[in-house]
């Protein structure tokens, strides 16, 4: 029997190429973090997208940290790059922020840059007379306190928390 052979023509494996690459850029396109937000301005609402970047600029927190080539210099070791956002009210951060307070603490990997140990992320708040809170921010007294496990990081211990008046 003879044998056979089937030939693709070079148009179908040109136009196959080029859809899989359509396809590609829009799929790594729709996944990739959102470029960088200003900082709010007072009284507004800042957006809620975040970058990645090699530190973490004023008036900003992060979120998250891994441990990363990019923000080496090309050098062969790993430093610690950041995922950076504008602080908002409910955000879980890992750094505290003027003009917030915070109300939940919690241990996780996700701000230690992948290492093997745990940090501690923060429930951030715009505080209000009435909220109990883990810190006194500026601005604000306190006329009540009490003990939580709330503000203290999934540990076996109590905390003080804070019912927060503002001045």
């Amino acid at each position: 029997m003879p044998r056979m052979t089937f030939r693709v023509p070079r148009t179908l494996l040109a136009a196959t190429a080029t859809a899989t690459l359509a396809l590609t850029t829009a799929l790594t396109t729709a996944t990739a973090p959102a470029v960088a937000a200003p900082p709010a301005e007072a009284g507004t609402t800042g957006a809620t997208s975040g970058f990645w970047a090699c530190s973490v600029p004023s008036g900003y927190t992060y979120t998250s940290s891994r441990g990363s080539y990019t923000c080496s210099g090309g050098s062969s070791y790993r430093t610690t790059e950041f995922y950076v956002q504008p602080p908002a009210d409910g955000l879980w951060a890992c750094t505290t922020m003027p003009g917030y307070t915070h109300t939940g603490v919690m241990s996780s990997h996700t701000c230690s840059g992948g290492a093997s140990y745990t940090t501690s992320q923060f429930l951030l708040r715009k505080p209000v007379t009435g909220m109990w809170a883990c810190s006194v921010p500026s601005g604000f007294t306190y006329t009540a306190t009490q003990q939580s496990h709330t503000c203290s990081g999934g540990a076996g211990y109590t905390t003080t928390q804070f019912l927060l008046h503002a001045l």
